[in-house]
């Protein structure tokens, strides 16, 4: 199930068991449109195994800021709170999956 990422549960979620995949879009963004039932169909694919949210770079501008986000759409890939994988732009399902199975 894809989550939605706020200032409150990221945290949470980034320092939780399980490794977590956060999608930086915006509703004007057309590369992000494209992305979007990606990760919403990775999302059920890895349920239970990974966390796949997304954050509206708008409605949460500090978490944009924290990760230096410039251009959207960027997945974010963390495990044991940290950053450790980054893709910048429309990206194919099969390079999106790929990085997800490097977090398993």
């Amino acid at each position: 199930m894809e989550v939605t990422i706020t200032n409150e549960n990221f945290s949470t979620l980034k320092n939780g068991n399980l490794p977590l995949v956060v999608d930086f879009w915006a509703t004007w963004c057309g590369p992000c449109r494209m992305v979007s039932p990606i990760i919403s169909e990775l999302a059920e694919v890895y349920d239970g195994k990974v966390v796949v949210a997304k954050c509206d770079v708008e409605e949460n501008e500090d978490l944009a800021a924290e990760f230096g986000i410039r251009n959207i759409p960027t997945i974010l890939f963390f495990k044991g709170g940290e950053v450790v994988n980054k893709l910048v732009g429309a990206q194919a399902k099969a390079k999106i999956d790929e990085a997800i199975q490097q977090l398993l």
